[in-house]
């Protein structure tokens, strides 16, 4: 099964002034991504705003990322739901795509029983043998939390071949690890968590920050995997004000704020996400920015 590396972005979908989405800045980001640290691209998560996508433009979003990669970075695509039968439908389109991986949420609002959860992403599995499925724990925004226990039964699934933990708990991550196989990867679904879960036995981070930072990331996980632990915490710390910049609002509001910072045409978020109408986001964005030398006229 596919390997995704160690850092993945979790890629933000740019939009026209006209709501439209923007599939030549996505192809453009997606390129420069590829050349800056990043591993894999994960579209149509939460930071690509999946919820207001239509299906048709999560699609054809695939192969304009896909087509932008050319080989050179991975592609996993967001095809989760809270419809198992949706989710299938979704993933396998992915798969005849030629992706390679799907990213599949917790089943939101309808807030199944553990018994229901493995059923859940077990049938989407066995649809789509071929790819390979990580798992998106998130229970901040779904409202279930996918157990530790549970995780272990569905890394069974030869095809199940890791877990985006965005519970924000360590003894959790803890246990997933103790519980699963070695080759089963965690990745920390937080900027923030990405050391302190390395240091309990995550691969990588399926990051926000990365959109800004990847090279940085790189060093920061690649020092801690050869036992630099002294220089992966002075790059975390010298990041960690950046990481917590990115969610002073919903995410992805301030993370395309800090993209449109750059220079990168990346339009709003659709509603019922808004931008912030404050000064106060832009003002912390572009001091922290500033700081790490991340603005063009730096």
């Amino acid at each position: 099964m596919t390997s995704f590396g160690r850092v993945l972005t979790a890629m933000i979908t740019p939009f026209q002034p006209d709501g439209d989405v923007s599939y030549g800045v996505a192809e453009e980001l997606a390129a420069y991504l590829v050349s800056h640290g990043t591993d894999t691209l994960v579209i149509c998560g939460t930071t690509g705003e999946s919820p207001t996508l239509s299906w048709d433009e999560e699609y054809q979003l695939f192969q304009v990322v896909k087509r932008a990669v050319d080989g050179k970075a991975k592609v996993m695509a967001g095809t989760g739901s809270n419809s198992t039968a949706e989710a299938i439908a979704a993933t396998q389109k992915a798969d005849k795509i030629g992706l390679d991986g799907t990213l599949q949420v917790v089943p939101y609002y309808n807030k199944p029983p553990q018994a229901g959860l493995y059923q859940h992403f077990r049938a989407i599995a066995e649809a789509s043998p071929d790819l390979s499925l990580v798992l998106y724990n998130i229970p901040g925004r779904t409202g279930q939390n996918l157990l530790p226990e549970t995780v272990a039964r569905l890394a069974e699934i030869p095809n199940i071949v890791a877990i985006k933990e965005a519970s924000g708990n360590l003894d959790q991550v803890s246990q997933v690890r103790r519980l699963t196989p070695p080759e089963f990867a965690i990745y920390s679904g937080d900027d923030s968590l990405t050391l302190p879960m390395l240091a309990v036995g995550a691969q990588g981070v399926i990051s926000v920050a990365s959109h800004l930072v990847g090279l940085q990331l790189q060093e920061m996980t690649q020092a801690f995997e050869k036992g630099q632990t002294q220089l992966a915490t002075q790059i975390h710390l010298k990041l960690f004000p950046l990481f917590k910049a990115l969610f002073l609002s919903t995410n992805p509001i301030p993370v395309k704020a800090a993209l449109r910072l750059q220079g990168w045409q990346v339009g709003s978020t659709r509603l019922p996400l808004a931008d912030d109408s404050s000064d106060n986001l832009e003002q912390a964005l572009r001091a922290v920015m500033a700081d790490l030398a991340l603005l063009k006229d730096n």
